[in-house]
């Protein structure tokens, strides 16, 4: 049986799912835990509550790597204005969230 071991946790589920698609974009299956769990929060230790991100223990390197990576990157890239609506949205975008233009 393959064990698994968690790679990243955060309070912000759409981070964790972001996160698990990075992964599953480089081909380390991925299972996510606690996606559902932060109603619970109080009644049980906020850190049993945060959704988590788990990959088998031989993929944990690869997966810690890019992990840092992505996270890094995300931090050092500014904001952009759309050309087409003018919203104005994260780095890390490659497209406008509201009307699909590409980043120029």
């Amino acid at each position: 049986m393959i064990g698994y071991v968690r790679v990243f946790a955060h309070s912000n589920s759409l981070l964790v799912s972001h996160v698990r698609n990075l992964l599953a974009a480089a081909g380390i299956p991925v299972e996510l835990r606690n996606m559902v769990l932060a109603g619970g929060a109080g009644e049980l230790p906020l850190g049993e509550c945060e959704p988590e991100v788990w990959v088998a223990e031989h993929n944990r390197e690869r997966a810690e790597s890019l992990i840092r990576d992505a996270m890094a990157g995300s931090n050092e890239q500014a904001e952009w204005r759309c050309s087409n609506c003018g919203e104005t949205l994260d780095g890390v975008f490659e497209a406008c969230w509201r009307c699909g233009t590409p980043k120029a």
